[in-house]
């Protein structure tokens, strides 16, 4: 049975940065609290932190501003960042000077940058997405797994000894 989770998210579209360096920062802040998450972002030494230290805190204040229009009870200290992707935007065309009249073209990447936090269960640490199985299946499952592997290594074995044979019959 799927737990459901309520998310809330904010975008930066058209950044101007390239989304490879953008997902080195939301790496960084992926799965963590959101308050560890704005610290971190805070103290990294990258050019699209502070963009990304803004997204954060506008995302939680986008939970408190529906928890609050819907009447849901929300735990701020409970948030934590679900989704954090940067996606290509547009690229521009760009053209700089070259020898002997000629020109080079090069791109500049643009980045659309997704932030989602969502409340954690309780204590739990992890949400839960499946039901579990129960126990009687979960042994069988294990027996069939176990013979398996016996019957590999017994074929693996088998095969290999009339190989051998072979061999010493040829060297005499």
């Amino acid at each position: 049975m799927a737990v459901e989770t309520k998310e809330y998210r904010a975008e930066a579209r058209f950044q101007r940065v390239s989304p490879q360096k953008a997902r080195l920062v939301l790496d960084l802040i992926k799965g963590r609290g959101v308050q560890e998450a704005l610290e971190t972002a805070q103290f990294t030494k990258k050019r699209i932190a502070p963009v990304i230290h803004k997204l954060l805190t506008s995302a939680v204040d986008n939970a408190k501003y529906v928890s609050g229009e819907r009447g849901i009870d929300l735990d701020v200290d409970n948030l934590y960042v679900k989704l954090a992707i940067a996606n290509d935007g547009p690229r521009m065309k760009r053209i700089r000077p070259a020898p002997m009249g000629r020109a080079y073209r090069y791109q500049r990447r643009l980045t659309h940058i997704i932030l989602s936090v969502a409340e954690r269960d309780g204590g739990n640490s992890h949400l839960v997405t499946k039901a579990d199985e129960p126990e009687t299946a979960a042994k069988s499952t294990k027996k069939t797994a176990a013979k398996k592997t016996v019957s590999k290594t017994a074929k693996k074995s088998a095969a290999k000894k009339p190989v051998a044979a072979t061999k010493k019959k040829a060297k005499k």
